[in-house]
């Protein structure tokens, strides 16, 4: 039996643009757009062309799309007005997209009140604006705004909204939950309901996220006939975000309950791409990206108890619901004090160290790595300083550098002007390259002066630290007072879009700070295969 179509309707640059805290350059919007492009989704909402200079830029060169849709977003027009006599719509209908998607009220407590007309007048203004984006060559679609609120209070009303709309001849009428408070088990039933009234090849589903649930939502209207699901990347969006297409697109693609009878315009190869597509997003907003995230995250497919562990290396499916290289992602084995083993090992292995399972050594590092924990490390969040440790123990880590000893002072002082500052200055001794270096850095704080006074001193013997930079610091107190033990975690990435952590525990922050930096520079060096500068490795 012929499978049944399932159209992505991707509104990261719209949407997403709402999301607290991000604001998308031109540049920005079209690497997303490109890469939204080359995963195979269908429709890509780049904005709202007229609303704001960087979607009127975006709009005026756009990126060429081989795959996608291009779609611009917009409001129905205003009462009283027609559709070549509103600015708003105009801008819309002739950005050059391939398709639109006007946005109009299907509530009808939003109509009289937000908007103050009648309920014939916004019937009329969205059955018009769609007539309008058609008979331009647009392939249109309505936005059917606070859809399942309006169908609880008047579902009839509801439905003229959409039938306005398919009159005009919308090819999609997308019904919104804007203010994400419907359940999955209502959303099914009123998808459901429609579906009597229009046909389910012409029905999406806009969902958000402000009760968790708009994953479930999504896909409970897909379930009861929905043939369109918008969302986002990460689930960006305004308030507590939107569909998490990087949850929808799996989860249809890969569970029988929707692969058995949908498919999408996305290939397996395609797939694959999906955690590199979440990266990219991150990236681009200078973020750290979330660990936790389904699928895509760097702990969906991460073990940490050894029975767990013993498990996954007889048969991953014992404890993974896919396989991670199908999403684009990987399988992690934690390391912590409640690993065994099987946890060591399979650590090991997957760093590529290869070491005789009845080997005494690792019996050593489990304990070590046990100790340590207890002392406040934490190895299962931070898995570079974990394989430096174990190749240290193994004599595969080679003295790129050693540094003597070093000072960090933090000065507050006038300065000419007269303005208060806090300048931070660190003074480092190192032998490297076989010379004794004295180097100085500055910096906003007394860890970044550290870090600048520690490159300084690498400058010219090390080409693989040009691209080092450390992305995210966190710091934790493990307990109470002044005199508290610190436990410093390093996020580190390179042009390559490798991250990885490192961690340093001291009752000195600064001792913590450095030893996390020094883990960080040394695990850049031995994973870029660097030599250790020719002088040092002479003596």
């Amino acid at each position: 039996m012929a499978k049944e179509r399932l159209y992505l309707f991707d509104t990261t640059l719209r949407d997403g643009a709402q999301t607290r805290g991000v604001d998308f350059s031109v540049e920005d919007k079209r690497n997303i757009a490109e890469a939204l492009d080359h995963l195979g989704i269908d429709y890509i909402e780049g904005g709202w062309p007229g609303a704001n200079p960087t979607d009127t830029a975006f709009f005026a060169n756009p990126p060429k799309l081989h795959r996608s849709k291009l779609v611009a977003f917009g409001m129905t027009k205003r009462a009283g007005r027609s559709v070549s006599n509103d600015p708003g719509l105009s801008e819309v209908l002739n950005a050059g997209s391939d398709a639109i998607c006007l946005v109009g009220k299907a509530w009808d407590f939003h109509v009289e009140l937000a908007l103050g007309i009648s309920l014939e007048e916004n019937l009329i203004s969205i059955r018009e604006s769609i007539e309008g984006g058609v008979e331009r060559g647009r392939e249109a679609m309505f936005d059917a705004e606070h859809f399942f609120d309006g169908y609880r209070d008047n579902p009839e009303y509801a439905l003229a909204c959409l039938k306005a709309a398919l009159d005009g001849g919308a090819r999609w009428v997308v019904l919104c939950d804007t203010n994400g408070g419907t359940l999955p088990v209502d959303v099914q039933r009123i998808v459901g309901e429609v579906v009597k009234h229009v046909p389910k090849e012409k029905i999406g589903i806009h969902a958000h996220n402000d009760t968790e649930n708009a994953v479930a939502n999504s896909l409970a209207a897909i379930a009861a006939g929905a043939r369109q699901v918008q969302g986002t990347l990460n689930g960006l969006g305004e308030r507590c975000g939107n569909a998490n297409m990087m949850s929808v697109i799996p989860s249809v693609m890969l569970k029988p309950s929707y692969a058995q009878h949908l498919e999408t315009g996305i290939s397996q190869a395609g797939l694959r791409q999906l955690t590199p597509t979440s990266r990219l997003l991150d990236e681009l907003l200078n973020r750290a990206p979330n660990r936790h995230q389904a699928y895509v995250g760097d702990s969906a497919f991460a073990h940490k108890g050894g029975l767990h562990v013993s498990a996954v290396q007889k048969d991953p499916k014992t404890y993974e619901h896919i396989e991670p290289g199908v999403v684009g992602n990987r399988r992690h084995v934690l390391v912590s004090d409640q690993a065994g083993r099987s946890n060591i090992l399979a650590r090991l292995e997957e760093a590529g160290i290869e070491v005789a399972p009845d080997d005494p050594r690792v019996a050593r590092l489990l304990e070590t790595v046990k100790q340590r924990e207890f002392e406040g490390y934490s190895y299962d969040g931070a898995e570079a300083s974990f394989e430096l440790m174990a190749r240290r123990a193994l004599g595969q880590v080679p003295d790129y550098f050693k540094v003597d000893r070093f000072r960090v002072l933090v000065e507050r002082r006038y300065n000419a002007r007269g303005q208060l500052i806090t300048v931070s200055e660190a003074t480092v001794k190192m032998v490297a390259g076989g010379q004794e270096k004295l180097t100085v850095g500055e910096g906003n704080g007394p860890v970044n002066a550290l870090d600048m006074a520690l490159r300084d001193g690498l400058v010219g013997l090390y080409d693989e630290l040009g691209d080092l930079r450390l992305v995210d610091y966190k710091v934790r107190i493990l307990n109470g007072g002044t005199e508290a033990v610190t436990r410093v975690l390093i996020e580190s990435a390179d042009a390559s879009g490798e991250r990885w952590f490192t961690v340093g525990v001291s009752p000195n922050i600064v001792e913590a700070s450095f030893d996390a930096l020094h883990d960080s520079i040394t695990y850049k060096l031995y994973r870029d295969g660097a030599r250790v500068a020719p002088q040092l490795a002479a003596e």
